[in-house]
């Protein structure tokens, strides 16, 4: 049976939905790396790790730019000290945690080196990092013995991303349902990143509940088309006066510091005009829908070969969504 597995930004109340989620019966807390936006990662999931007592651990995902292969398998292999065969590290190209920062995506053949480099030290090896040979030489009671048995898996996107997925990776985090040409028997996970609402009888877009739970990931759209094509938002609903509203918080060179607020956390005051503009558009982000609609969304992600499904809740109830979409795919309540 698919797995069910939620996602978080670092925070302070982090630790608190950890272990209402292991209460609840989720597999694994899964946390995101964007260090503009959101606290500390590594710090995060130790955080979580100690407050927990079976739930699974994990970055989705981890962005390795942001840190030497070195500091982040030592952070792994630290992790796996406190919470041994229950962690799982996830690497990407960094969507938001670089654009935030005003640079573009990684190249897809420096995440595979990065990965590479960072399973060889876990393993144990000595390994070439920038021109010098590096490995982890822990004195006893310093860090847990080599080899460090941690699976390290990939988000791909595109043609290259799954080229690096297959090469590299012992699972994969997408964000859609898996390509019907794209497995490998490798790959012990296959996870697929949703979000959305559970709704309640009666509940549409008018919700100002809805609004806030469904809207944070609704306007990521918007986000991402002012990076890829800023005059497209002009055809999006509410796209021209966000697109303004950004361009004049922020003077050219700082702007994508505007973009990025709120990413999937919160509706900002920015966002909420694009909110009134879309209406019934909103219930389509996501799984948004009923309880009904989601175990349906679950069925058809296991039909196509997803070992897992990672619920991504936003707004300002996280305990409440995390109830109610457990409810929704056990058929409880």
């Amino acid at each position: 049976m698919i797995a069910l597995s939620c996602g978080f930004p670092p925070s302070i109340d982090l630790p608190a939905y950890a272990r209402l989620a292991e209460s609840l019966g989720y597999e694994r807390v899964w946390a995101y790396d964007s260090p503009a936006l959101y606290g500390d990662v590594w710090v995060a999931l130790a955080r979580v790790a100690e407050a927990t007592e079976r739930i699974g651990v994990g970055t989705a995902v981890a962005v390795p730019s942001l840190r030497h292969p070195m500091v982040t398998a030592s952070a792994i292999a630290t992790l796996a000290e406190l919470v041994p065969g229950r962690l799982a590290v996830t690497f990407g190209t960094g969507f938001t945690a670089r654009l935030a920062m005003g640079r573009k995506a990684m190249r897809w053949a420096d995440l595979a080196r990065y990965v590479e480099q960072v399973r060889a030290l876990l393993r144990g090896d000595t390994a070439e990092i920038d021109g010098a040979r590096c490995e982890l030489i822990y004195s006893p009671g310093f860090g847990p013995p080599r080899p460090i048995d941690v699976p390290l898996l990939v988000a791909p996107a595109g043609p290259k991303g799954f080229a690096v997925a297959h090469e590299v990776a012992d699972g994969v985090v997408l964000v859609g349902l898996p390509p019907e040409d794209e497995s490998d028997p490798r790959w012990k996970t296959l996870a697929v990143l949703v979000n959305g609402t559970v709704l309640d009888p009666g509940e549409d877009e008018t919700s100002e509940r809805v609004r806030e739970a469904a809207g944070p990931w609704f306007v990521t759209g918007y986000h991402a088309m002012y990076e890829w094509a800023p005059a497209a938002l002009d055809g999006m609903p509410g796209g021209s006066e966000w697109r303004a509203g950004v361009e004049a918080a922020r003077p050219e060179g700082e702007r994508h510091l505007a973009v990025h607020e709120g990413h999937v956390v919160t509706v900002t005051e920015r966002d909420r005009p694009v909110l009134d503009a879309a209406g019934p558009a909103i219930l389509g982000s996501g799984w948004t829908g009923d309880r009904a609609a989601v175990r349906s969304r679950l069925a058809q992600a296991e039909e196509r070969g997803a070992t897992e499904v990672i619920y991504t809740p936003a707004g300002p109830d996280i305990p409440r969504e995390l109830e109610a979409f457990a409810a929704a795919a056990t058929g409880d309540g």
